[in-house]
């Protein structure tokens, strides 16, 4: 027997039935104890802890039905399995044990075999309820434990996605200041008689103060969008009116460039869903790589693609030297090796630009053409003015 050092009440107002049990449970080192009325039992039970009751139905005063009401009334007592002893066999004595939260039922005469097969049964599930419930409670308290430590963590967490922002916020803005004045400076500069070699070291001068002003701008966007700081409402939008501002302001901005960027045919009432804003800074961040990395006499092209029903698709293109293939397996990533932006740089255009795509719920696929540069092509649902 498993349960051998298990304590059980026999409760029976017949010595002679207490005797046979006894006889048939004590070989097995049970600790037997026995009472003779409801009455003892309850008053046995108050000062005892047993781990199984055999309770006869039929006694005087209060009968196996009444004990057995009162100790599944008690949070002491409610979990103690109760074994019925009845000589009654007949259904209805079985359905009203069960009722008043009996386990199981042996009918007298007893056969020994089946009396140890039932005692051990509901033994070995009292022990298993226990080591359940003190699981459990250990559980719920591992449970506790682990969401004081997350909502810590939670709190740790949040403060320091707030100190980034806030720093990038502050480095943004140090770096734009002196970086104003220094954009100022070479301007007057260049109203200055310079040589040609101070000439090159001016150039040289704006394109890197220009590049920090970039990184302070990507990064913080980048801040604000990864931390949910930036609720962008999406307004019903003229793909066509943006993007023929976009062209109007790439050409202004680089005049010399040998082939001034033009855009195809694109419908009056094309509409998307969208952050004019957020998607405006998308597409001169693209066109500004593809002009960079296409050089001042390449191509680069903006194009609008309606023909899939629901979506609209605006492609940027240049002939440059396009992306590497370790580049484009990591393209969206922030700060990973390789080149990101064709041949060099950080990937946080690009990477900026994905999380802006994300907001609208839109689709951003980079890639090489087979002739020769890249193409990069953002995808949108199509709306109307009535749906927003």
């Amino acid at each position: 027997m498993k349960n051998n050092n298990a304590t059980i009440l026999i409760v029976d107002d017949v010595p002679k039935n207490i005797q046979i049990l006894g006889n048939i449970l004590s070989p097995h080192h049970f600790k037997i104890a026995y009472a003779q009325s409801g009455e003892q039992a309850l008053k046995a039970i108050e000062y005892n802890n047993f781990d199984l009751i055999l309770l006869d139905i039929m006694m005087p005063g209060m009968d196996g039905f009444e004990v057995c009401e009162v100790l599944k009334n008690q949070n002491k007592t409610r979990e103690i399995p109760i074994i019925f002893l009845t000589a009654k066999a007949d259904m209805e004595s079985i359905v009203r044990g069960f009722e008043v939260g009996g386990e199981d039922y042996i009918t007298k005469p007893f056969n020994a075999a089946e009396l140890l097969a039932r005692v051990e049964t509901h033994l070995l599930l009292h022990e298993q309820k226990k080591s359940l419930k003190i699981l459990n409670e250990n559980l719920e308290e591992k449970v506790r434990e682990r969401t004081i430590e997350l909502e810590e963590a939670y709190k740790r967490l949040d403060n320091l996605e707030k100190a980034k922002t806030d720093f990038l916020s502050i480095i943004s803005h140090e770096l734009r200041t002196p970086l104003n004045g220094l954009m100022g400076l070479s301007s007057l500069l260049h109203q200055t008689q310079l040589n040609s070699e101070q000439k090159e070291y001016m150039q040289y001068l704006n394109e890197v103060a220009d590049r920090l002003t970039r990184f302070s701008e990507i990064a913080l966007l980048i801040t604000h969008l990864k931390v949910q700081k930036y609720n962008a409402e999406l307004l019903s939008t003229s793909v066509k009116y943006m993007l023929e501002s976009v062209v109007e302001e790439f050409n202004a901005k680089y005049p010399d460039h040998t082939h001034p960027l033009q855009l195809n045919d694109v419908q009056d009432n094309l509409m998307i869903a969208a952050a004019p804003e957020l998607l405006t800074k998308s597409l001169n961040l693209l066109l500004d790589n593809a002009r960079k990395y296409a050089g001042p006499e390449g191509k680069v092209k903006l194009l609008c693609d309606d023909t899939k029903a629901g979506w609209v698709d605006i492609l940027i293109e240049d002939n440059g030297p396009g992306f590497r293939k370790e580049a484009l397996e990591h393209v969206y990533e922030l700060f990973s090796t390789g080149d990101l932006s064709h041949t060099e740089g950080t990937g946080l255009s690009l990477a900026a630009i994905k999380l802006i795509i994300d907001v609208h719920e839109g689709g951003m696929l980079v890639e090489n053409i087979n002739s020769g540069g890249a193409r990069i092509k953002l995808s949108f649902k199509t709306t109307d003015r009535q749906s927003i």
